[in-house]
């Protein structure tokens, strides 16, 4: 059993934390992260020796490796006459935690994914000493709650965006809003119109991808009683119906080229002509436009108007993909879980995600962005309601797709080499095995552990090498 005591550093100081994990690299990584926050630290390779400590001292924390799970009983009896019983974490392999059953999760705290990231252990446990994710879950500022309804966030990314929306509102020149799909371009567009003087008016939204292109120039002109076989009576179109408030298009990329120039008109002129009518209607809209296009570049292959272009693109908000702004997706999956919950017609207090849930959900790619995670968190809902313990990893795994579950197993294989270095032919031995020691910590960040699991030799192998290095003649 190694016990170690770390510097007396705020966080998790005083802290007793037992490790139980048969990859000595594992039980490095606890101690390179913990050591240095005050924690009193105990790691082992044997489920078999907690014998020694359960009748001795009481343990906050008790972390295992999954293919300990099996002595989980004999562990909990093994603490059960300590005054207070430690929290048990499970670690385990994405593939690993399939077979668990309800029944197996009734005494588990909380569950980590390996690889574990050393560099945020020490930060996760000591968010457990408050709720479960509530170091990033709490906005401080009063302009970002006037923005909750609309747009959830705390990450510098969207705060120096966001900061920039009461100009943009303030003007009425067109916005030209772009992003991936599923980046939250309508979000964005109705907290312009919310923080606007024309906030009082309507917020009128169309897809421009989604109708015919022989049916939207009537969606957004209307048309006249009489003007083709079927118009039965006057149909007023939508910048009529956003006249004193704002229209968003979105997908304005998707836009036929026959109706973009009479857009131009529309922003030129303020006036419209329905389909089948002879005279003018003045309209009064803020136009607000979206794409996840690259317009400039349907501009140089003639698929958008220049002209059109220039006079959409004065005011320009460009939404980052969600993986660029990993410090609000404990916000929003709380957000979209307990939503979806109260949708089930469930009452709060809501069950919080776990720590471990929380980690997981921030390794994922997100290809679909804020829109997969709502999905996701509402699959995640249906399924879990009514328990009330926290989600945990393994009630999120069974709702991922196939692709992103294989996109989850390669990356847990953050041992994998990158490119490689160069070593001449004639390079000494000695001098190679460096460069690679080197090379190996630079891809790793300076990870000690993880270099040792990447080059197969032990911890304390590199550390006698570094330090050959590091004490050898100038």
């Amino acid at each position: 059993m190694d016990r170690r005591e770390g510097a007396i550093i705020s966080g998790i100081r005083g802290l007793s934390i037992v490790v139980v994990d048969e990859d000595e690299g594992v039980l490095e990584s606890f101690i390179e992260a913990m050591a240095p926050h005050g924690a009193e630290l105990y790691t082992t390779k044997e489920s078999s020796r907690l014998n020694e400590l359960s009748g001795k001292d009481n343990f906050d924390y008790l972390f295992l490796s999954f293919k300990t799970h099996t002595d989980l009983d004999r562990i909990i009896n093994a603490f059960k006459n300590n005054a207070d019983r430690p929290k048990i974490i499970l670690m385990a392999e994405p593939s690993e935690l399939a077979g668990l059953e309800e029944e197996d999760l009734e005494d588990i705290y909380d569950i980590y994914l390996k690889p574990l990231n050393p560099h945020r252990i020490a930060l996760n446990i000591s968010s457990y000493t408050n709720s479960p994710g509530s170091r990033s879950l709490t906005p401080v500022e009063p302009y970002v709650k006037q923005l909750q309804p609309y747009i959830i966030f705390r990450s510098p990314q969207m705060k120096r965006i966001m900061m920039t929306l009461p100009r943009i509102a303030s003007s009425e020149q067109p916005v030209l809003i772009t992003g991936e799909t599923g980046t939250g371009k309508e979000l964005a567009a109705r907290a312009i119109h919310f923080l606007s003087p024309r906030r009082e008016g309507n917020f009128v939204a169309v897809n421009c991808g989604a109708i015919p292109d022989t049916l939207i120039e009537g969606e957004l002109f209307g048309h006249e009683r009489g003007a083709f076989t079927g118009a039965l009576r006057t149909h007023r179109g939508k910048f009529e119906l956003a006249s004193g408030g704002t229209l968003f298009l979105d997908e304005i990329g998707d836009m036929p080229l026959s109706l973009q120039v009479k857009l131009l008109r529309v922003l030129e002129e303020g006036e419209i002509y329905r389909i089948g009518g002879e005279r003018p209607i003045k309209v009064d809209v803020r136009v607000v436009a979206a794409t996840r296009r690259q317009l400039h570049k349907a501009v140089e292959e003639g698929l958008f108007r220049d002209d059109l272009y220039y006079r959409l693109n004065v005011l320009r908000l460009q939404l980052p993909p969600l993986r660029e702004r990993k410090e609000d997706i404990p916000l929003l999956s709380i957000h979209f879980f307990h939503r979806a919950l109260s949708e089930l017609g469930l009452q709060p207090p809501f069950p919080e995600l776990s720590n471990g849930s929380i980690d997981l959900l921030e390794r994922l790619a997100w290809k679909g962005n804020i829109r997969e995670l709502r999905n996701l968190m509402t699959r995640v809902a249906t399924f879990f309601a009514p328990r009330k313990r926290p989600v945990l990893p393994v009630d999120i795994l069974p709702h991922l797709d196939e692709s992103t579950l294989k996109e989850l197993s390669a990356s847990t294989d953050r041992e994998k080499p990158g490119e490689g270095i160069f070593i001449p032919i004639g390079t000494p031995l000695a001098k190679a095995e460096e460069l690679l020691i080197k090379e190996t910590l630079r891809h790793t960040g300076g990870n000690r552990s993880q270099a040792a699991r990447i080059l197969q030799i032990g911890l304390r192998t590199i550390r006698r090498k570094l330090n050959k290095y590091d004490n050898r003649p100038k």
